[in-house]
């Protein structure tokens, strides 16, 4: 067998087995990792692993709910899921393991739920996750959120979950496409909300205001709590989120009206925060994780979003309370979520009808 058919027999042998090439430097597009396909999902939303192992949850925005074994790609659906008003672009959302997953069995759930005359909102509840012989189900569903007040349409509901490090909840509600909303003090659009594990609020109404769309929310190990929201027609932010700031929409934004009329660009001169950082065109974060692995030693402490019209993996670092872009690559298709596995490797989620769950791991690796 000649030189170079020997290389591609090797390549397609590790290809097959979902492993990284062992002696390769750069992999295509010169990204620093390499990817392998895991399973495939009809418009998954969000993913997290249930502490302790290789098996994670995969909800889809139609209203399953999956088990999966991310060592082999099995998967099992969940039981006994909340009925979700699947429009536009509601459905069954995000999916958190409670930290305590192991005491209690608990997972968090948001979803879109019918309200009265067509309206619609999101909601945040948990149940327990029940795991052994036969299918796996999910029990005592308990609402510890709803949105208020519910609105007509099926966009911007965020809907993004996010546990802090003593164990409370923080809640991203978007402004539903409402505008005004957002500034509003006395309802939940447009805000960052912070309640206890059980929904009671803390500290007011909410935690933060003035926000349109946050599809990522994520915690950096020194506790600073970091949001991505999508702009109008750019202005697309990652933002350091503080408690009773307001973050200026729709008075201010880098982006402009789909329509071309112009938004104010100044944010601190008119009393609002500025984004750490933004993007103009967009790319349209849809979630956010704050790498703390050793596999990626790279990455650590820094933020991986997902980008749907972007289609990229883009790399931010984050340094303290700064923020700076560092890397975006192409990845061919709608990224919708982020997340972490249990030994450091990244998982990506593609939007749409059969996105896959997609495994990454570095593209040179030492034997």
């Amino acid at each position: 067998m000649s030189t170079r058919l020997s290389q591609i027999a090797v390549m397609l042998m590790v290809a097959s087995c979902g492993a990284s090439p062992s002696a390769s430097a750069d992999a295509p597009g010169g990204r620093p990792f390499v990817t392998a396909a895991v399973a495939t999902f009809d418009s998954p939303w969000a993913m997290d692993f249930i502490p302790g192992g290789e098996t994670a949850l995969v909800t889809e925005k139609r209203g399953r709910l999956w088990l999966i074994d991310v060592s082999n790609g099995r998967k099992q659906e969940v039981t006994g899921l909340p009925q979700v008003d699947a429009q536009g672009q509601g459905g069954l959302a995000d999916v958190v393991a409670d930290p305590r997953f192991s005491g209690n069995q608990r997972i968090y759930l948001s979803f879109s739920e019918a309200g009265a005359n067509g309206a619609s909102g999101a909601a945040v509840g948990y149940g327990r996750l029940i795991l052994g012989s036969g299918a796996p189900r999910l029990e005592r569903l308990h609402v510890i959120w709803r949105q208020e007040p519910k609105v007509s349409g099926g966009n911007h509901y965020s809907q993004r979950i996010a546990f802090a490090p003593d164990g409370t909840l923080f809640v991203s509600s978007g402004e539903r496409f409402q505008f005004d909303p957002a500034q509003d003090p006395n309802v939940d659009l447009g805000k960052i909300i912070h309640m206890t594990a059980e929904g009671q609020r803390i500290g007011g109404r909410y935690y933060s205001l003035g926000h349109r769309n946050a599809l990522g929310l994520a915690f950096a190990p020194d506790g600073r709590l970091w949001e991505t929201e999508m702009g109008p027609r750019g202005g697309d932010e990652l933002n350091l989120i503080l408690q009773g700031r307001n973050y200026g929409w729709p008075r201010v934004s880098y982006g402009s009206h789909y329509d071309g009329r112009q938004i104010p660009d100044a944010h601190r001169s008119r009393g609002f925060e500025e984004p750490k950082v933004w993007w103009n065109p967009s790319i349209s974060p849809g979630s956010l994780l704050i790498y703390s692995g050793d596999l990626f030693p790279q990455w650590k402490g820094d933020g991986l979003i997902g980008a749907l019209s972007g289609e990229a993996l883009v790399h931010v670092r984050i340094r303290g309370d700064e923020a700076t872009k560092a890397d975006q690559w192409d990845m061919g298709r709608r990224i919708r979520g982020v997340d972490q596995g249990p030994r450091g490797e990244v998982y990506l989620l593609e939007d749409g009808p059969g996105g896959r769950l997609l495994k990454l791991q570095p593209a040179q690796t030492r034997r």
